[in-house]
């Protein structure tokens, strides 16, 4: 297997962030944890029997993990449809002024720190061919690569797979036990889960993983505490 320069790691996650897949994997994994969280506590904390509460929470596991799939869909397919009409502006440009694209080109390949007769020499070479004039203006100038403007499906399908894995941790022990105890074992998955989460996006961030970790358990006991007290009001009410 062919070991992957720090450049290539870079760049690898840099396309992940554009693709979409990234992004729709911690929201799913995180929207998972939390949302379903939020459920089953606010349904235990109303009194309901632990059935209730598990088939409450996987109506919220099914619901969540569908909107999420549909609304990353049409995110992505929206900002796809987005460059590929720059592109097409690009591509209409190309007839009108070739000249200044070739120039900006020229431009921004000295910025980078190539001579500017080499930077020039290279944009004019570009320019005999449209399709090579285009791509390279859209990444040079631009800052987004035509090769790679993400896939709906790939964020649909992360989203709705990690959105269900998310979920599992405080939906499972509602299985497997009732009451008071289901209700810490959610809560300490959910926990572990949120811990993990926030690690990864301390650390993809170049931040603390600590830092990112801990915020992300003090969401998680916040809606914990909100939810479980508004559940229990709400069971005493009707009650």
């Amino acid at each position: 297997m062919e070991k992957l320069t720090p450049h290539d790691l870079l760049n690898k996650r840099a396309l992940q962030i554009q693709r979409g897949a990234a992004r729709a994997a911690v929201l799913g994994v995180n929207d998972g944890l939390v949302s379903i969280l939020c459920i089953v506590l606010a349904v235990a904390g109303a009194g309901a029997h632990s059935g209730n509460v598990l088939l409450a929470g996987f109506a919220g596991l099914i619901a969540g993990a569908i909107s999420m799939a549909a609304g990353e869909w049409i995110s992505v397919r929206a900002q796809v449809e987005l460059f590929q009409g720059v592109l097409k502006d690009i591509h209409s440009l190309i007839h009108v002024d070739k000249s200044v694209l070739v120039t900006q080109i020229a431009e921004s390949l000295e910025a980078g720190g190539q001579s500017a007769t080499t930077a020039q020499k290279s944009a004019a070479e570009m320019a005999g061919d449209h399709n090579q004039l285009i791509k390279v203006y859209a990444r040079q100038v631009m800052g987004f690569n035509p090769d790679e403007l993400g896939s709906p499906w790939l964020a649909a399908a992360s989203s709705f797979a990690l959105f269900t894995l998310g979920a599992l941790a405080p939906l499972a022990p509602w299985v497997f036990m009732n009451g008071t105890m289901a209700i810490w074992v959610s809560i300490g998955l959910t926990g572990i889960g949120s811990l993990i989460v926030g690690g990864y996006i301390g650390v993809s961030s170049g931040r603390n993983s600590i830092y990112g970790a801990m915020r992300q358990l003090a969401i998680v006991a916040l809606a914990s505490i909100v939810t479980y007290g508004i559940g229990y009001l709400f069971g005493v009410s009707v009650g």
